[in-house]
Formats: structure tokens, C-alpha cells, sequence
């Protein structure tokens, strides 16, 4: 079955996301602020139309956002919002804040729409090889209409609770991650100043308890200071943000967070913001004190 669908946001995630709808079988109408990225993507998604964001949004049942932060979702929102009629329904796959998703799920109801806030994760290769994971905040069973459209470009989808509980588990995730990202930065560096081979000790802790995804995909390229893949400093920053602000209104402690995204502070300010999330061993390698005040 196939469905009529918009895609707002053709960035390193939502180009690659958009594609897969087009493989699917679905129609689907694309914006994208910059032009140009537009008509690039249609040269290779045969069957996708570029469109004016209106126009995208018109006809769709499904409108699909992945942008880049919360003013980037509330601009595009407000000129979206004026096409929104009843059934249709509006998925935003942008990593931003449970209160926007709230925000906007209220807006969308009031028009007799639906809403989910549907963070993903997986990076730039999960989803150029459809296999992103979702959470999803929002009804369940508006959910399950959508969710045979969004296994184009996902392999796990999981509802977690009412809107706005997509983002903080996105939340959770970014947490987990960048505690992972400094632990093994601060091991891989260990070894190099401990003069181990760190292939061997790599082969020997990757199979116990130390393994991570991380250290399966990035220990190689972190070795060779090679931080040009995956996830941006920049968007970490972003995500982190977004957690630790959240955590000062529910509570919740993070100080191993509020540390790394320090730590990431320095990478940006050794002008890595490009680089991806790895990119923290650069931090412990550079010249001097091995990074730490």
C-alpha cells in the first residue's frame, strides 16, 4: 500500500530518508530551504518531486520533518500549519525538545491533525542503509497508521510513551553515547600511551563486557585520528544541550554529560565541530596535558 507523502529537510538524514520512500513506492514531494539540495536529491531519487513547501504539504497525508534544531522546526511548522486539515499527520524525525513536541502536538490537534515526535538514530549510515532506529512519542494508533510507511527507512520503531517521550529517550540515548564515546577514547588513549598494540587489546576486550558499537565501527579510525565520519561535534553539542536542560527541569543528574559536552567544547574549539562524536581522543592527543585542566 502505498501513501502520499512530504519530506521537509533533505540533510544528511532526511535526504537519504526521503529516498528510501521513493524505493518504497510511496509519492512523495520534497522542500528543502536550499534549493539546489533539492534538485540534486530528485536527480538521484527518480520518481520524488521537488516542490514550494506549500505545495509539498498539500496533498500529503504524511508530512515528514528532519531538520536541525527547535527554531529550525518551529519556522518551518508555522508555514506548514496553515495546510493542515483533519487525518492528516505530521512526523518529525529532528532531534529538539519535548516541549516543542508538545507545543506542536497541540497546534496540530487544534486542526484536527495529528502529531509525533519521532527522533532517530543510527547516523548518516543507518540512514542511507534504511536501518534507523525510532522512538516515538505520540498515539499509538496514530502510529501505527504511519509506521508501514516509516519501515522504509527504519529497522526498529518503538513507541514509548505520549508526545514528547520520543525526544527525551532521544535524550537518553545521546547520554548513553557520549559516555561510551569518552570511555573509549580515554582507553584507546591509554593504550597508545601504555605502548600496547591496540589491535591485540581491541581483539581481547571487544568480545567481553567492554563491547560497544562505538568501539566495533570507530576504534580503527580513532587510532588513526581519522574523526571524518558519522555524527558532527556540532549536532552532539546540540543534543546535549537539549538533555542537560531537560534534566535541570525533571531532576535528573548528569554529571558525566555535563563533563563531555565540555570536553566537546574543546574539540570545537580546536576547530572540530565537523568532526564526528569520536573525535573526543583528538582532545586527549593533542599536544601539552594530554587535555585535561
Amino acid at each position: 500500500m502505498t501513501s502520499s507523502c512530504a519530506f521537509l529537510g533533505l540533510g544528511v538524514m532526511g535526504g537519504p530518508m526521503a529516498g528510501h520512500l521513493v524505493k518504497a513506492g510511496h509519492s512523495v514531494s520534497v522542500w528543502n530551504r536550499t534549493l539546489d539540495k533539492a534538485k540534486a536529491w530528485a536527480e538521484v531519487s527518480e520518481g520524488g518531486q521537488v516542490k514550494p513547501l506549500d505545495e509539498a504539504v498539500a496533498g500529503a497525508e504524511f508530512i515528514f520533518m528532519c531538520l536541525g534544531d527547535d527554531p529550525d522546526v518551529r519556522s518551518v511548522f508555522r508555514q506548514l500549519e496553515p495546510k493542515l486539515r483533519a487525518g492528516m499527520v505530521v512526523v518529525d524525525h529532528t532531534t529538539g525538545s519535548a516541549d516543542l513536541a508538545r507545543e506542536l502536538g497541540d497546534r496540530c490537534a487544534k486542526a484536527g491533525a495529528a502529531f509525533l515526535d519521532a527522533p532517530v538514530s543510527g547516523g548518516q549510515a543507518g540512514a542511507e542503509n534504511g536501518q534507523l532506529t525510532v522512538m516515538v512519542g505520540g498515539d499509538a494508533q496514530v502510529l501505527a497508521r504511519v509506521q508501514p510507511v516509516m519501515k522504509a527507512y527504519s529497522k526498529q520503531i518503538t513507541h514509548i510513551g505520549e508526545t514528547g517521550a520520543g525526544q527525551l529517550a532521544k535524550s537518553v540515548n545521546q547520554i548513553c553515547i557520549a559516555g561510551v564515546v569518552q570511555g573509549l577514547a580515554e582507553g584507546l588513549h591509554f593504550a597508545e600511551k601504555a605502548g600496547l598494540d591496540e589491535t591485540r587489546v581491541i581483539e581481547a576486550i571487544s568480545k567481553g563486557a567492554a563491547q560497544s558499537w562505538q568501539m566495533e565501527n570507530r576504534w580503527k579510525t580513532m587510532v588513526e585520528g581519522e574523526y571524518a565520519f558519522g555524527f558532527a561535534v556540532d549536532w552532539m553539542r546540540k543534543d546535549l544541550r537539549i538533555a542537560i536542560e531537560a534534566a535541570r527541569r525533571n531532576g535528573a543528574r548528569l554529571p558525566l554529560t555535563a563533563l563531555v559536552d565540555q570536553f566537546y567544547a574543546d574539540v570545537q574549539a580546536e576547530g572540530g565541530g565537523r568532526w564526528d562524536t569520536s573525535s573526543l581522543k583528538a582532545r586527549l592527543d593533542r599536544d601539552g596535558d594530554g587535555g585535561e585542566d
